[in-house]
Formats: C-alpha cells, sequence, structure tokens
C-alpha cells in the first residue's frame, strides 16, 4: 500500500492557530543525502503537514505539454495524475450506525455535490497536458461492515476494509472510484484519529486497479471539540453534529482525491493540497454563512439539506479559498483565505 497517506490533521493548541502560517511550524527539514538527479523538496507528509522528500525536478515541460497548466496561484503542478471525468463515490458504513441520521445526511450530499458551484472549483485543476477536471461526481452505491476488523482500526485496518468490500463484490473495482470508510462514533482509527486529524485519503492497489480511499470518522463521542465545527457543536443543520462534521471532512477528503490522488499531482510549495489551504474557513467573513431554522450555521443548500462545508482553493486569479467559482476578481482580504493549512480561530485542520 501507498504509505503517504493525506490526512486531515487536527490543531493542537490555540497558540499555533495565530497565525496562517501555522501549520508549517511542523516542517521538518531531511538529512537525507538524495542521490545524484535528486533534490530535497517539500511533499505532502502522510500527517497533514509538509516533509522533505528526494524527488527528481521536473522541468516546465517535463510537468506540462501545454500551456494551459495554471501557474502562480499559490499551488503547484507537480506532474501526477488526476481524476479528470466522473469521479464515482462509494460508502462504506463501518460499525453499527442503526437509528443514526448519517447515512441519509452524507449519501444526500454525495448524490448532489457533483455539478454544484462548490465542486465547479475543481475544474481550475488539470492535468499535465491542460485539461480540465470535471464537475461531475456520481454516488455509485454503498455496503455495511459490521465491526469485521474490530472497534479499533490501523491504517492498514482501514484499507483491508475497502480491498475486502471490493474483493467480495460488495462493491465494484472502480478506477474510477473514491471508497469512504465512514466509522461509527465508536469507532476509533488508532494512528490519530481526534489528536492528529479527522479524515484522511490514500491509495491502494486492488487487483491490478489503483484504488482511491478514505476514512471519515463519526466525531461525536470521542471529539466534538477537534473535529465539529465550533458554531454546531450544540445544535446542527440536520440536527447530527457528527454527521454534519463529516460532511465537510468528506468533501475536503472528496477534492483532495480528485487533484492530487496520488499525492504527486496538485500542492502547494509547503506540501499542502488544495483543501487544507482552505480547511475550517466556512465564509462567513465573506457574508456566505446563514443560520437555519433551529439556529445552526450552514453555508449551503444540496438536494434539500442544509450543511456547513469547508471552503476551498480556487486555482486562478493568484489564488483564493471560496465556496464556488467566480469569473469576478478573488474575495477581498478577510474573504476567507486559510493560508497553509487553513487555521481556524477555533481548531484546524489540514491534510
Amino acid at each position: 500500500m501507498n504509505q503517504r497517506k493525506r490526512v486531515l490533521t487536527l490543531a493542537i493548541g490555540f497558540a499555533l492557530m495565530s497565525t496562517c502560517g501555522a501549520a508549517v511550524a511542523h516542517v521538518t527539514s531531511s538529512s537525507t543525502l538524495c542521490s545524484r538527479g535528486k533534490t530535497h523538496q517539500w511533499v505532502p507528509s502522510g500527517k497533514g503537514w509538509g516533509v522533505q522528500a528526494c524527488r527528481k525536478p521536473q522541468s516546465t515541460s517535463a510537468l506540462a505539454s501545454s500551456a494551459a497548466v495554471p501557474t502562480g496561484n499559490g499551488i503547484n503542478y507537480n506532474g501526477g495524475p488526476v481524476m479528470l471525468g466522473t469521479k464515482d463515490v462509494y460508502f462504506i458504513w463501518y460499525g453499527n450506525w442503526s437509528g443514526n441520521t448519517a447515512s441519509t445526511i452524507l449519501t444526500t450530499l454525495a448524490q448532489n455535490l457533483g455539478g454544484s458551484p462548490y465542486f465547479n472549483i475543481n475544474t481550475t485543476y488539470t492535468d499535465g497536458s491542460g485539461n480540465p477536471i470535471q464537475n461531475a461526481i456520481t454516488y455509485s452505491g454503498s455496503t455495511t461492515d459490521n465491526y469485521s476488523l474490530g472497534t479499533q482500526l490501523s491504517d492498514a485496518n482501514v484499507a483491508s476494509v475497502v480491498s475486502n468490500a471490493i474483493s467480495s463484490g460488495a462493491l465494484p473495482n472502480d478506477p474510477n472510484g473514491v471508497y469512504f470508510v465512514m466509522t461509527s462514533p465508536d469507532v476509533n482509527e488508532t494512528s490519530g484519529f481526534c489528536t492528529q486529524y479527522c479524515g484522511w485519503h490514500n491509495n491502494t492497489t486492488v487487483g491490478s486497479s489503483n484504488i482511491k480511499y478514505a476514512f471519515v470518522g463519526d466525531p461525536a463521542t470521542q471529539c466534538a471539540s477537534s473535529c465539529e465545527p465550533q458554531q454546531n457543536q450544540t445544535t446542527s443543520p440536520n440536527q447530527n453534529p457528527g454527521a454534519d462534521a463529516m460532511a465537510s471532512i468528506f468533501s475536503h477528503e472528496l477534492e483532495e482525491a480528485t487533484t492530487d490522488p496520488d499525492g504527486n499531482a496538485w500542492y502547494d510549495s509547503q506540501g499542502m493540497e488544495n483543501a487544507d489551504k482552505c480547511a475550517w474557513h466556512f465564509g462567513a467573513s465573506a457574508g456566505n454563512t446563514y443560520t437555519t431554522a433551529d439556529g445552526a450555521t450552514a453555508n449551503m443548500n444540496l438536494g434539500g439539506l442544509d450543511y456547513l462545508i469547508q471552503q476551498n482553493w480556487v486555482n486562478a486569479a493568484g489564488g483564493y479559498c471560496a465556496l464556488s467559482l467566480s469569473s469576478s476578481t478573488p474575495p477581498p482580504s478577510g474573504g476567507g483565505y486559510g493560508g497553509y493549512g487553513g487555521y481556524g480561530g477555533y481548531g484546524g485542520y489540514g491534510g
């Protein structure tokens, strides 16, 4: 399995949140000598901050055969593949979801995110020939897993849950798919759920296919103060704070799986992927949020349900955080730019 996991990491301590560059406080350099022809470069670490790795420098001509590849927007193309066409979303409901409305809330989001003004932001990203990513997502199905590997999952266990669902025929082997392991509130991911991340995405090989997958945990009982938006911890748009928090985490991981599925396509000079740069920024300062009937905070309605979803990085006009792609100029200062790592005023995640 590719061990370069990209994760949605937590900010630990308010001292780290005072500057937009807080995420780079975790960046470490390497004393490893690179072999001939390779140099140290900042890449996604697998824990949401940048590390130096030995990589062969890519020339402009090697990275792009077309001048249409966007440049100068605070995020860089590094030569790897992206998910150009329709992205098929699959859910694996792991654990006990009986009586929990999460399946309705998150399935509705997956069914309506494609074609939305929000996901249209990803069309500002291209492959090396300048072909843009399509604003197209299909919710393609789900399966359940009744604690097949217990309540304490390792990273390898999460990959096994995905592989087993495919190998058993519960879900198809789909190289255009992104498989989400959605864990119930009593399940812990032991490599750092709640203490280092809220979710993460990665890729592995099943059969002969490169499979993209992600972990998204329900933080309701384990870490509401860390992985749920502060304004929605008591009441939330769909009266399920854990699932409503998962909605933003799911969106974060899907857009990163789209633009950087193998960890070698789109990320910035500090190793941060597109959603990392806007994490925990919901557009409130730009007037993009509103109050729902039950007093919760939301910023978009999809499929008849309200959601509070983090902004994403627009790879145009110099780069900025937004909830939709506009032909107008970027929002003014304070309009939601998250900086590297996108730390918010009450917590943060990147990855």
